[in-house]
């Protein structure tokens, strides 16, 4: 998997969401077009798999995290940054969204749960904010991040 391949495949999701309100029903088109069992969920997921193992995602490591931002935010990717992390039932740095966040749950080892949440797509407001955990296992979490507006919390 080459990471303009990945790219590619990111952007054939960010073209379709582009200029949508990050809301509720964002989050249900998701689930519902690109959820799990998709082809597009599935390139996504096995993208990202490579791209761990590979070494060009999640390339770096801090609090027993892996994570790493694949691509900054441009037009060609709708104006989203392109964010993939491995976490192992463990809960991540307190942030705000901004301009919110759309998460990609990608279990990878038992029940893996991200904020409660299954495999699937997780939509979060403008103005939200939360500390991300994966629970019962591991998962891969890709984030999408309009403008890249990320607020790490003191």
């Amino acid at each position: 998997m080459s990471k303009e391949t990945f790219h590619q495949i990111v952007a054939d999701v960010t073209t379709q969401i582009a200029g949508r309100p990050l809301n509720d029903e964002l989050d249900r088109w998701l689930n519902t077009v690109h959820g799990p069992g998709s082809e597009s969920y599935e390139r996504l997921k096995q993208a990202c798999i490579d791209g761990v193992a590979e070494g060009w995602l999640c390339e770096r490591e801090g609090g027993g995290i892996k994570y790493g931002r694949a691509f900054k935010p441009e037009a060609a990717l709708a104006g989203f940054s392109v964010d993939v992390v491995d976490m192992n039932d463990i809960q991540g740095p307190h942030h705000t969204h901004p301009n919110g966040e759309i998460d990609l749950i990608m279990p990878l080892e038992g029940d893996a749960t991200f904020d409660g949440r299954p495999a699937g797509w997780c939509v979060y407001p403008p103005g939200s904010a939360h500390y991300p955990t994966v629970a019962q296992g591991r998962a891969l979490v890709l984030y999408l991040l309009p403008e890249g507006q990320i607020q790490f919390s003191k």
